[in-house]
């Protein structure tokens, strides 16, 4: 293995601003403590948090990087004192609190994963992000069940992509809404049962018809504004809504009446702030129970674009145009 660079290029945010305020910076190589390793990145995740962040709207938490990037893929190259799980050369992917848009990244070792095999390097760093966001919500704190009917607002997002693929895969039925018909055709492909233009059709409506006038028993939610009120129309009695962002505005007016008449439950997290402790207890959850699926090849990200490490405010410009369908990715 070529030894450890002191130095490395990293995309730092100037200010906070539009995608032009992401620039390339030279920064010390960081250096793993303990239960930590050091990876060469090879492919980091661009999400809705690191635009939120380079907005100035989503600080990092306390003692992480301020670089954004939350998910990296990439190659062991150092580990710190009681990393037992990945060795030096191990291939691994994982979530991380920030740093990702970076040449070398500091990862736990308990949230770091095997790159499943048939994976590529730049599937692998599409994962970690939405395939956590995603379990944690809609199984976890959404605890979707065979049978039922997941509603899956942004459908064709890489939270979308990924919700889709593993509410089928654990026998769910899944409805979702997008943009366009080039979009409702991506998600039909992936397995969503109908596709819901916002732009033609109204939700509710749809979704009340196709379960039969009972509502979705789950919907996850990443649109807020006045979805909010509109999702407790579309909910089955006992309904579940999980909300993972606000896109469309923090502040809604809600006839609150609808959460009592019908039961509802309507929770939401954050996942960067949670404790390592908490992300590496999803990380056991999903080695058990999703990561064969990913090894049998029934679970993949999609893949909507790749820009070089150096040209990532073009990335973000292509994420906030929302023409994207699945993953924007960074490379080498």
């Amino acid at each position: 293995m070529e030894p450890i660079p002191t130095q490395m290029s990293v995309i730092g945010i100037s200010r906070p601003g539009g995608p032009e305020v992401l620039q390339p910076e030279i920064r010390p190589v960081p250096q793993p403590g303990p239960g930590e390793l050091l990876v060469k990145v090879v492919a980091a995740g661009v999400n809705r948090p690191d635009v939120a962040q380079r907005s100035g709207h989503y600080p990092p938490p306390p003692g992480a990087s301020d670089l954004p990037g939350l998910e990296i893929a990439g190659e062991v190259v150092a580990v710190g004192e009681g990393a037992t799980r990945h060795a030096v050369g191990a291939q691994v992917m994982s979530l991380v609190a920030g740093g990702g848009y970076a040449q070398y990244c500091i990862a736990a070792d308990a949230q770091a994963m095997a790159v499943p095999p048939g994976f590529s390097m730049i599937e692998a760093g599409a994962t970690p992000e939405t395939l956590m966001t995603v379990w944690h919500n809609v199984f976890e704190r959404g605890a979707l069940q065979r049978g039922e009917t997941l509603l899956v607002h942004g459908g064709s997002s890489g939270i979308g992509t990924m919700a889709i693929q593993l509410a089928k895969a654990f026998g769910a039925r899944v409805v979702v809404t997008v943009g366009s018909a080039e979009k409702a055709e991506a998600c039909l492909k992936l397995g969503a049962d109908r596709a819901i233009n916002y732009k033609t059709e109204d939700f509710v409506a749809v979704t009340k018809e196709f379960t039969g006038g009972r509502g979705v028993e789950l919907i996850l939610d990443m649109v807020g504004g006045d979805y909010i009120e509109r999702n407790y129309n579309a909910a089955a009695v006992e309904g579940r809504i999980v909300q993972i962002a606000l896109l469309d505005g923090i502040k809604a007016t809600v006839n609150f009446a609808k959460l009592m008449t019908k039961r509802l439950h309507h929770t939401g997290s954050t996942l960067r702030p949670r404790t390592n402790a908490e992300k590496a207890a999803m990380v056991a959850a999903i080695e058990a129970k999703v990561l064969p699926l990913l090894a049998q090849g029934r679970i993949k990200p999609v893949i909507d674009s790749t820009f070089p490490l150096h040209e990532a405010v073009e990335a973000h410009r292509r994420m906030e145009s929302s023409q994207h369908i699945g993953k924007i990715v960074l490379t080498e």
